[in-house]
């Protein structure tokens, strides 16, 4: 566990402690179930470290998850070209930090309100709440996008513009079920499949050509 990671979850804890408390005075039974529910949110906070691949043109997945898209499709907001879009769907079981996909100076950060559709529906990556980040290096300029879901009401970025990130390094996270995209050159070479699982920050997505 990083304190970073639960600090995120410090209202969830006090309120849970509190609940847990009163019932102990009223329902001792419904005691139990608050306690479970901390342990849950200790395990969903939880923020493992990863091995990172040191081959520089190896992407890594932003996020934990399931690959529920891999499309090609024009990226209006920073690139403004077509891109390749790999898409993961995080559970409420997922992990939920998100880290960069290669090394490089964070050149674009950018909060959008919206709304909180079903992670899994298409429609999200357009009209849910979002927060889209553009990572340069030499190499390429590769742009992620962290979406609410139907669970997930809070984005959270710990990283700024003019920030120089490692490949793997956290820069934020994404509160309960939701969805991560990367947005890949066309030149790379996409390296899974819709149905993959992934991990952020040590499984390879794509190679850069």
């Amino acid at each position: 566990m990083r304190l970073q990671t639960l600090f995120e979850a410090r209202w969830i804890f006090a309120v849970l402690l509190v609940l847990t408390v009163l019932s102990l005075w009223l329902m001792p039974w419904l005691a139990l179930l608050f306690l479970l529910l901390i342990g849950y949110t200790f395990v969903f906070f939880r923020d493992p470290e990863r091995t990172t691949p040191a081959d520089p043109d190896v992407v890594v997945a932003a996020a934990d998850g399931v690959v529920v898209e891999i499309a090609e499709l024009a990226e209006n907001e920073v690139v403004k070209e077509t891109m390749r879009r790999v898409a993961i769907f995080l559970s409420v079981f997922d992990v939920h930090t998100n880290r960069a996909p290669i090394d490089g100076r964070i050149i674009y950060r950018e909060h959008h309100a919206g709304l909180c559709l079903d992670a899994r529906n298409p429609e999200c990556s357009q009209k849910n709440e979002a927060m889209t980040w553009a990572f340069e290096n030499p190499r390429a300029t590769l742009v992620v996008r962290q979406i609410t879901g139907a669970i997930a009401r809070r984005i959270v970025g710990w990283s700024h513009v003019g920030d120089r990130l490692k490949k793997g390094e956290r820069f934020g996270m994404i509160r309960f079920g939701s969805r991560t995209e990367v947005y890949l050159p066309l030149s790379a070479t996409v390296l899974v499949k819709v149905g993959d699982r992934v991990a952020g920050g040590s499984s390879p997505i794509a190679r850069l050509a």
